[in-house]
């Protein structure tokens, strides 16, 4: 015990304690993850954030390094949270004068903080487990482009009103079998060449049980890689399109499920990999014959006082008044929040008539067209409704911090719910925004998410996605080329 005692010691007069990012019960909580990685034999720990856009970075530990990750944290270049998506860094971070987001020249350190919550043991790697983190600047002060702290302020503030959100999670994917890998010398561009795939069973017989059946041994082994990480996986289904599917998960607090998101992806993608397989949560693949996939979005709010689900209504209510002006909330600022839950170009080529996605700002009672989906009846415990414009790639963290703060501002204001609809494809109503650059200007203009994250994030963000965008426009397209390289 001496040298447990001296370990919580030296855990104490660390950097991460002096600069109050861990402390008494974050120690204990450090020392039992140390006792039960010995105990399970775990010999390497990947410590990891999630970045802007979602997806997971970070470094690997040897197992004897654990206690330095809890007394000091763990450095990355800072540069990781000034990419775009083909990994390109897109600020003047060698610019003495310029702009960069967080001020953070030269390429510096930021620092990793470690949550000992999310540690898991990877079902796939044996002897190796993950360990997510919260990001801070060197010193140890707050990063305000920590997509991890920007929900749990947002859950905080939602707490001071005496309410908590619970989240349930519909996500679509795709799983093929990679027929090309695109290791060659060529296919290693900036970004790298995607691989080439056939599918793992035809499309276009949704929940048939003969798809399912083709596709069961893929299915099992992610059901097994879920339920080995802790994730709370309910149901798996076959989706309408070719080698499409469905995982839905038990409901949830916001932080706990975005960190289950990013956990799911990752897995899904690293086990099917192993296995001669793609998997990919980008909204619509360019494949032949292929289906556009979405993340319906479950939520509904809790009283903390008790536990009252102040989404169901009472006695001959359509809609509970809490109901009412949250929803409004979300479609008031629903093309503003856009950029965060649709945060790709490929994203808005989903937005089309009746493809069961949305393409309007309008609510409709149990209609899977429309943007928000209200399912709630008065002695249903279970009343909720569904957000259906994310698309699967987006960073879990934003999304459920602009539902957070756009329904807040519904409640706060009172602000009135128009009319459900019935005909989301005819509505007289606001458009989605049709393309990444509509979105980037609708969240750059938007009061509500620069109160809420702070002007320098919204501006960061924008600048990435406007990378982004500006890379897009300027690539020559095969409809181009089609077009116009034989007639002049």
């Amino acid at each position: 015990m001496a040298g447990e005692a001296g370990l919580r010691e030296r855990l104490a007069a660390g950097r991460l304690a002096r600069a109050g990012l861990i402390d008494g019960a974050g120690i204990e909580r450090a020392l039992a993850l140390m006792a039960r990685m010995a105990e399970e034999g775990v010999e390497t720990l990947r410590v990891l954030f999630t970045d802007q856009h979602g997806v997971l970075r970070g470094k690997t530990l040897v197992a004897a390094a654990l206690p330095s990750l809890f007394e000091r944290g763990l450095a990355a270049p800072s540069t990781l949270l000034l990419k775009d998506t083909s990994h390109r860094t897109v600020f003047p971070v060698w610019s003495a004068a310029a702009e960069v987001a967080g001020d953070m020249r030269g390429a510096g350190d930021i620092l990793m903080v470690p949550d000992p919550e999310t540690f898991r043991i990877l079902p796939w790697a044996p002897g190796s487990a993950w360990l997510l983190c919260d990001l801070a600047y060197a010193s140890g002060a707050p990063l305000p482009l920590c997509t991890r702290g920007l929900l749990r302020q947002a859950v905080a503030q939602l707490a001071e009103r005496g309410m908590e959100l619970v989240v349930g999670l519909e996500v679509e994917f795709h799983v093929f079998r990679v027929t090309d890998p695109r290791l060659d010398h060529a296919g290693a561009t900036m970004p790298g060449q995607p691989p080439e795939t056939e599918n793992i069973a035809q499309g276009y017989q949704f929940l048939t049980e003969l798809r399912y059946d083709a596709m069961e041994e893929v299915m099992e082994g992610l059901r097994r890689t879920c339920e080995g990480l802790g994730l709370p996986l309910r149901t798996m289904e076959v989706e309408m399109g070719p080698s499409q599917i469905e995982f839905t998960f038990a409901a949830g607090d916001p932080m706990t499920q975005a960190d289950q998101l990013v956990m799911l992806r990752t897995a899904v993608k690293e086990v099917c990999q192993r296995r001669g397989l793609h998997a990919t949560f980008m909204c619509r693949p360019r494949v032949e014959n292929g289906a556009a996939s979405g993340w319906h979005l479950h939520q509904s709010l809790l009283a903390r006082d008790g536990g009252r689900n102040l989404f169901e209504p009472e006695g001959t209510e359509a809609l509970s008044p809490t109901c009412a002006a949250w929803v409004a909330g979300l479609l008031a600022h629903a093309r503003e929040a856009c950029l965060l839950t649709t945060p790709t170009v490929n994203g808005y080529k989903r937005y089309r008539p009746h493809q069961l996605a949305p393409n309007r700002i309008v609510w409709g009672r149990d209609n899977r067209g429309a943007l928000i989906r209200v399912l709630t009846a008065p002695g249903e415990p279970a009343s909720r409704i569904e957000n259906r414009a994310p698309e699967p790639a987006a960073n879990p963290y934003l999304v459920f911090a602009a539902q957070i703060h756009a329904g807040l501002a519904g409640l706060t204001q009172e602000l009135p719910l128009p009319q459900a609809v019935e005909d989301p494809y005819d509505a007289l109503a606001e458009p989605l925004p049709k393309s990444l650059q509509e979105a980037i200007d609708a969240f750059g203009a938007s009061r509500l998410f620069r109160g809420a994250f702070g002007t320098a994030f919204v501006d960061y963000l924008c600048q990435i996605r406007q990378a982004e965008w500006d890379r897009y426009q300027q690539a020559v397209s095969d409809w181009e080329q089609q077009e116009y390289f034989g007639l002049f």
